[in-house]
């Protein structure tokens, strides 16, 4: 069965005609639309034009090859090559603010600026900045290696582009970005398009370009992405949806791709010879056509097989979070709530923002110990760097700048109590770690805590391990041999760190 001949064909060309129609009085003439089955890769439906055998608008070309400015719909990538990278998690805290990166100066569509934003809000609401802001802390591969390797064709060399390649500097055809997207539903694995729908027969694997857990992610951020459509009667109002939308420079063109059970589908609209239209916007045209298009095909009962609720990789896991910075809370968090990160990868610190300071009740200024309650009171500060206070300030929200820390030498330091004491590695000693009943033996983390402490954080370095409550142990099983820094850190703040050497038997 070929794209042109099935039923789908049918609903998606019926509702791109009718679109186009209703639209006609903002000018828009014209839209196409491509249905992939992520299983096999083949086309399910593909409609290169509104109409066919209009001549005024070039009705036969395929509009799914031609090259164009994708806009925002390349996002999702750089944040999937981010949570590889060890870049970020979605709850990690990014800042939209004015920012310069060396001579690009990118701003947001609606020329605003939002502060501090989590990762999940940045892409589903698509800011540019916190985007470009990932984008350059990308390593290998970068962006520009991402598209390359994942079949995007006629790209200039990438210092052409340097970070505008973030926000649709290149073009992609929708083709393209139809197998970028059957990608995150393939668990990263990269497949071809078929011109031939197989039914879901084919699943050959093709080479990874991202991992199933960065995968997950992205979908699991998108379908949080509210639609723009009420859903029909006697549909689900909780159809899962992963969604994102673009729009390119000059409002030349108008995207929106979505995945949905097997199955991605890409729209766009605008004009073949690239005429401009101020109501080329994705998330005003685009968007409802997808949705149009996804509910007419599922009222239609043609045969589109419904996923299973999709389950979270294996290794991933869940962690408390301080909202407000995307980091381990310690007890002067106010906001917590929970992400997602990959161990061994995901980039996870203790909250620094709020902290606590011993203050005169009266003049509100920092003292020293000894402390004394009837003239002295504890108060949680936060430390919000310089531009977000200058940008709450501007959206008429301005923070309380914490006040100027006592000097009081050693003494007046740290947080009121006793820093957590490692017992567990011992100092001086090699660790030999070997296979015991076909699984690697665990090195049991463990520390003493002050008595006001609940939690304790792990980390190997860099890398968060996990946590533990006061008075219990982790379970710790080094990848490979060497000298690792271990930290733990109380959910005041508070740290101690000791240096281990593990050897692994043959």
């Amino acid at each position: 069965m070929t794209a042109h001949d099935g039923p789908e064909y049918a609903i998606v060309e019926g509702q791109l005609h009718a679109f186009v129609q209703e639209q006609q009085i903002k000018g828009i003439r014209n839209a196409a639309a491509l249905l992939v089955d992520t299983r096999d890769m083949g086309i399910r439906a593909l409609v290169g034009s509104a109409n066919f055998f209009d001549a005024a608008i070039a009705g036969q070309v395929n509009g799914t090859l031609g090259k164009r400015s994708p806009g925002s719909t390349l996002k999702p990538f750089i944040y999937a090559l981010a949570f590889d990278q060890g870049v970020v998690i979605p709850a990690t805290v990014l800042r939209d603010v004015p920012t310069a990166f060396g001579p690009y100066t990118p701003e947001n569509f609606d020329s605003r600026f939002e502060g501090p934003i989590t990762v999940t809000d940045a892409l589903i609401r698509s800011r540019n900045i916190p985007a470009v802001d990932v984008a350059a802390r990308l390593h290998h591969p970068s962006f520009y290696d991402f598209l390359r390797a994942a079949g995007i064709t006629g790209l200039a060399p990438e210092s052409h582009y340097g970070l505008a390649l973030v926000l649709g500097g290149g073009e992609v055809t929708m083709q393209e970005l139809a197998t970028l997207y059957a990608l995150l539903n393939n668990d990263g694995r990269l497949r071809p398009l078929s011109l031939l729908a197989k039914n879901g027969t084919d699943q050959s694997a093709g080479p990874r370009l991202l991992s199933p857990e960065a995968s997950y992610l992205v979908l699991d951020i998108l379908r949080q992405n509210p639609s723009p459509l009420v859903a029909p009667t006697g549909q689900a109002r909780d159809l899962p949806v992963a969604w994102k939308t673009g729009t390119s420079s000059g409002f030349r063109d108008a995207w929106s791709v979505a995945v949905f059970d097997h199955y991605v589908l890409v729209v766009w609209v605008g004009n073949f010879d690239g005429t401009a239209n101020p109501a080329l916007i994705g998330a005003e045209v685009a968007a409802p056509l997808l949705f149009r298009t996804i509910y007419a095909l599922r009222a239609s009962g043609v045969g589109l097989e419904r996923a299973a609720t999709p389950m979270p990789p294996p290794r991933l896991r869940r962690v408390d979070v301080c909202l407000s910075s995307g980091a381990l809370p310690t007890v002067w968090c106010p906001r917590r709530g929970k992400s997602w990160f990959i161990p061994g990868v995901s980039p996870i610190a203790v909250d620094s923002v709020y902290r606590p300071i011993w203050v005169d009740r009266r003049s509100g200024r920092a003292v020293c110990p000894p402390y004394d309650p009837r003239r002295h009171e504890l108060r949680v500060y936060a430390y919000w760097p310089s531009e977000l206070r200058q940008v709450f300030a501007q959206a008429g929200i301005p923070r309380a700048r914490p006040p100027a820390p006592a000097v009081c030498g050693s003494a007046g330091a740290a947080v009121d109590g006793s820093a957590p004491q490692i017992r567990s590695p011992l100092r001086g000693l090699t660790y030999l770690l070997g296979p015991t009943g076909g699984e690697q033996t665990p090195l049991h983390l463990s520390a003493d805590a002050d008595g006001d402490v609940a939690r304790l954080y792990w980390f190997a370095g860099s890398t968060y391990l996990g946590q533990s409550a006061s008075g219990q142990s982790l379970e710790w099983r080094p990848q490979r041999p060497g000298t690792y820094r271990l930290r733990v850190v109380d959910d005041r703040g508070r740290a101690d760190s000791r240096t281990v050497q593990v050897a692994l038997r043959p």
